[in-house]
């Protein structure tokens, strides 16, 4: 991780963000913090990955989410070379599904 991004500031917005413990608080607090534009973009980061670890094009990606390819390539690259984020979410979603 970045030292960058590593800050008392961004360890009080992820405190935050871990205190939520319901979509309908997950709601309140992001339409706060967040733009519609910058929520709706973060989701569809998560629909393109979703859709690139199921192997699809970007064309279909593009098609489906209306992401840009470079949003799709963007996304493909934190897949790859990334902090390995979506994994850890996606393994616990599999598991409370189980």
């Amino acid at each position: 991780m970045s030292n960058k991004m590593n800050t008392p500031a961004v360890d009080s917005l992820f405190e935050a963000i871990l205190s939520l413990e319901n979509i309908e608080e997950c709601y309140a607090f992001f339409l706060d913090v967040c733009t519609m534009n910058e929520i709706s973009s973060l989701s569809q980061r998560f629909e393109v990955a979703g859709m690139l670890r199921d192997h699809k094009t970007y064309l279909d990606i593009s098609e489906k989410t209306g992401a840009s390819t470079a949003t799709i390539s963007r996304v493909n690259r934190s897949l790859n070379y990334g902090n390995d984020g979506y994994k850890i979410v996606w393994d616990r979603l599999a598991k409370k599904d189980e």
